[in-house]
């Protein structure tokens, strides 16, 4: 038996970069989520401008955390179709 490790190390290495990714991206989108809960605050707290930029950048902070969720989702969801294809 002959153990490619060339091969070996590729895929160890790919996994390691992966699974930091998809950490990394977590992690964003749960800061998004906090961002969101801030701004929704802020504009509850009846700030003077009354621009309405709390809201709009609550807006956007959810988006943002729903961008960074589904890739998430997606690359489970691509690793979980590799080990039943």
């Amino acid at each position: 038996m002959k153990i490619n490790w060339t091969a070996l190390g590729q895929t160890a290495g790919i996994s390691f970069l992966v699974t930091v990714a998809v950490v990394a991206a977590f992690a964003l989108g749960t800061v998004a989520l906090a961002k969101r809960e801030a701004a929704i605050a802020a504009a509850g707290n009846g700030s003077a401008s009354g621009s309405g930029s709390g809201s709009g950048r609550g807006t956007l902070a959810l988006a943002g955390a729903g961008v960074c969720f589904a890739a998430c989702a997606a690359a489970v969801g691509y690793g979980l179709s590799l080990i039943a294809g």
